[in-house]
């Protein structure tokens, strides 16, 4: 596997050649400081070029990066955003290992780009055409301070998408039921965990997509809480993962509220518990809910 050094060098060398190329920036997460440097971290790089049609062309020039196991054009085809005068892609996974992102972007285009994203970094400015940007930080991405209308709106979004959940295990529909966990519910819980963590760091904090980083704040008891609500595709152990996400929700809403002064409506919260409990108990024939 090509080494860090090997691969910018590489990408450097590759923009200091080319005349149609005029900058080169990264952005993601290896311009993160915050971010655990691993093996999977892919090269996001940018060169900003005079235009991209001959990019697209003569598609050759992208070899002198390396054996391609696999990639993917994401501008090209049903998913692509109709821009691709302005921004083209590739993103290739390679043989040794090595990802790469790989975007070529008009000035124009990038201009807008690196203003908009704070986790860029210059690399090479051939012909000064970018602007000064500040040292990369992921502050974009810090935890926000809710307010009570939030606060509410994450809480009634939670307890009620827990209605649906426990009609579909009544009626054994997993899928259903796991979609609902994972698109619905799991993420109001991550929304309450995160100002949890958020709190103890004066909201300076990033938790990482899908709250990856709650590790870090969390007490390894919670955070293995936090891991119990994934369940698989039992009946029984998909019941007793919602138990599990209700009570750490409700736990870390009621820590919430007084540590940041919100008013929590735990009727609603008791309400919707009982419920679950309730269809828990039904029987597979039940011809009503409450006889």
């Amino acid at each position: 596997m090509r080494t860090e050094e090997q691969m910018m060098r590489l990408i450097l060398d590759t923009a200091g050649e080319d005349d149609r190329i005029l900058a080169v920036y990264m952005n993601g997460s290896r311009t993160n400081p915050n971010v655990p440097r691993d093996i999977f971290q892919d090269y996001d790089i940018v060169y900003v070029v005079t235009e991209t049609e001959s990019f697209q062309a003569d598609q050759s020039w992208i070899d002198r990066f390396g054996e391609r196991l696999f990639m993917q054009y994401p501008e090209d085809g049903f998913f692509g955003n109709g821009e691709k005068e302005k921004c083209y892609g590739w993103l290739i996974q390679f043989a040794d290992g090595n990802r790469l992102d790989l975007h070529v972007n008009t000035v124009e285009y990038a201009l807008q780009d690196i203003c908009s994203d704070r986790l860029c970094r210059i690399l090479l400015d051939k012909k000064n055409v970018l602007p000064q940007i500040p040292e990369a930080t992921d502050e974009d991405h810090w935890v926000k301070r809710p307010g009570q209308e939030e606060f509410e709106a994450v809480c009634n979004e939670f307890w009620w998408c827990l209605d649906n959940v426990a009609k579909g295990l009544w009626r054994r529909e997993v899928p259903y039921v796991q979609d609902m966990l994972n698109f619905h519910v799991r993420p109001q819980l991550v929304c309450q965990l995160s100002w949890k963590a958020g709190a103890k760091e004066n909201f300076q904090i990033s938790v990482g997509k899908s709250g990856k980083y709650l590790y870090r704040w969390l007490k390894p008891e919670e955070w293995d809480r936090f891991l119990a609500t994934y369940a698989g595709s039992g009946i029984e152990e998909l019941w007793d993962a919602v138990e599990i996400i209700c009570r750490l929700f409700d736990d870390t809403a009621k820590e919430n509220a007084r540590t940041l002064g919100m008013n929590y409506n735990r009727e609603e919260a008791d309400n919707c518990q009982s419920y679950l409990h309730h269809v828990r108990s039904l029987p597979r024939d039940a011809a009503e809910i409450y006889p």
